[in-house]
Parts: structure tokens; C-alpha cells; sequence
């Protein structure tokens, strides 16, 4: 599904958190995730997605903090505009003072509601999702990036308050929470309240479960197809070399009958050399044993009876 993240930000975005203890919670997860602090103490926000600045620019003002813009980067190749914003001097203290990304996650893992506005802002900052490709099996993946790791440790327990189990990886100098699960990512979803994005992934689910299903018949099938062609061309050697040995003398009827059908039809399945010979797959496989016998005890005379 191509660009499966901007679903679900869409729909984290739909709603604004209602109070200042949810607004502090989803301000201290953006600055975790997409914030940082400068050499000069100015605290820094750094988006790719307008819609995304524009919730952290409302955030700032919930506490009366104003946050400047710094730049606005276009980038060419991926065709998205980079967004700096910061907060300097006192306006910096302030922000940090209810929203202090070193400290924030702890005290909100508790209550549900301002735990959920964590965990979505944690998202809008530095999350992705992405679904398997094309037919494979495997593939989901949903990951935040912070920017500490105590940061990623402590978004680890805010998950646990859901039942919602992530594991922390190091890439560069970035900090990693991830799940790697269809079941954990539709869990994230349902709990986080992704509602069509969720509606999205499970539809998505279920025509790749089914793709794969087909899949695995059709793999099945392929593989009956190749064991009867390894049976019957070992079936046509035994019967050419019978053949060449003897000229099918003593055969009756029906097993001569049997034995050129299958040298002359090499191709042809059980079923459909059954219908040939207009008798039963179980009559053709008794002969078919019976000729592979006589073929074994030409070929070995010590197994004759």
C-alpha cells in the first residue's frame, strides 16, 4: 500500500488533544521524536509535513509559547519541504517547563488519555508504517524514532499500559521502538484510535492472506505436478527398458495395453491416462505397479518369486 504512514497521521490528526495535561503529553512526544536541543539552549522542531508543524505550532500557543520559523528546505529528489522551528531564551524555558522532552514520557503512563495523546504525537513526530510488498508473507513494520534512549525505553512502558510490547534498536544516532507483527500493528491502530487507517490495514490484510492462500494451493498443486512427472518418466524408463529386454512378451492384455498408453502418452496425468484406457485411477495404478514389478525382477532376477 503505498504511503500506509500518511493514513494514519491523517487520522491522528483529525482530532486535537482537549486539555492541558493531553496538550503537554503530545508536545513532549513531538519534541522527543522530530525536537532537539541547540548549542545555544534553543529548543528545536524539525517536520517534512505541513500538517504535522501546523499541531505543534497549536501546541506552543495552548502554553503561550511562541515558536519562530527558522527554514523551509525544499527537497527535490523525495518532492517534500523540510520545516525548522524554534523556541529561544525564555520562550525556550517555558516550553520545556511543561513539556520537557527528558522527562515527559514517565509521567504520563499512567492515564489513558494523556498515555493516547503520547502515543499518537509520538507517531506525527517520528513514526512509520509500512506493509509488506507485492505477495510476500512478511514485512509490517512500525517504528518511532527518538531521540535518547531513555526517551525509546520510557515510550516502551507507555506502550505496556496497552498491552502493546516494542523492542529498541540503535540506527545512527537515532534511538528505535519497533513491532513487526500484522496482529501487534492492528493492535496499535484499534488502541490508538486510527479508525480508517485500521479499516484500511485490515482489508489490505485480507487480500494478502487470501493472495497468499492462493498461493500456497497453487504451490501445492505445481508441487503434485512435479512428483507425477518424476513417477511417470520413471514409470516410461522402467517400461522402455522392459520393452527392450523382452518385447513385452508374456504381458496380457490389458498390461500391454497399459504399458504402450504410457510410453506413447508421457505427458499425461493419472487421471487423464485413466480415460484413455477407459478404466478406473485405481485399476490403472494396479496395473501400473504390476508393470513396475515384472520391470524390477527383469531388471534384478533375484527378486522373482
Amino acid at each position: 500500500m503505498a504511503n500506509f504512514t500518511h493514513d494514519v497521521k491523517r487520522d491522528f490528526l483529525q482530532e486535537f488533544p482537549e486539555s492541558k495535561d493531553t496538550c503537554a503529553a503530545a508536545l513532549s512526544a513531538l519534541l522527543n521524536t522530530a525536537g532537539y536541543r541547540s548549542q545555544q539552549g534553543d529548543v528545536v522542531f524539525v517536520s517534512e509535513n505541513e500538517c504535522v508543524a501546523e499541531f505543534f505550532l497549536r501546541l506552543t500557543e495552548v502554553f503561550a509559547v511562541r515558536a519562530e520559523l527558522w527554514t523551509a528546505a525544499h527537497d527535490p529528489k523525495r518532492q517534500k519541504d523540510k520545516l525548522t522551528f524554534f523556541c529561544a531564551g525564555e520562550e525556550a524555558k517555558r516550553l520545556l517547563l511543561f513539556a520537557s522532552p527528558e522527562t515527559g514520557a514517565f509521567r504520563f503512563a499512567e492515564a489513558d488519555d494523556t498515555a493516547l495523546a503520547y502515543l499518537r504525537a509520538a507517531f506525527l513526530g517520528g513514526g512509520s508504517c509500512t506493509l509488506p510488498r507485492g505477495g510476500a508473507k512478511t514485512g509490517y513494520h512500525l517504528e518511532f524514532s527518538f531521540s535518547g534512549l531513555e526517551q525509546a525505553e520510557s515510550f516502551c512502558e507507555v506502550l505496556e499500559t496497552f498491552q502493546l510490547f516494542g523492542k529498541v534498536c540503535k540506527r545512527g544516532d537515532r534511538f528505535v521502538v519497533y513491532l513487526k507483527s500484522r496482529e501487534a500493528i492492528s493492535d496499535f491502530l484499534s488502541v490508538s484510535g486510527a479508525n480508517a487507517a485500521l479499516k484500511r490495514f485490515e482489508e489490505v490484510s485480507a487480500e494478502r492472506e487470501e493472495s497468499n492462500r492462493f498461493n500456497r494451493v497453487s504451490n501445492c498443486f505445481a508441487g503434485n505436478a512435479d512428483r507425477s512427472a518424476i513417477a511417470s518418466a520413471g514409470q516410461i524408463v522402467a517400461l522402455v527398458e522392459m520393452q527392450h529386454e523382452t518385447g513385452f512378451l508374456g504381458l496380457s492384455d490389458e498390461l500391454l495395453e497399459t504399458a504402450r498408453t504410457r510410453i506413447e502418452n508421457p505427458t499425461l496425468s493419472l487421471s487423464e491416462l485413466s480415460l484413455r484406457l477407459g478404466v478406473s485411477k485405481s485399476c490403472l495404478n494396479h496395473r501400473l505397479r504390476k508393470l513396475m514389478r515384472l520391470a524390477q525382477q527383469i531388471k534384478d532376477p533375484h527378486e522373482r518369486n
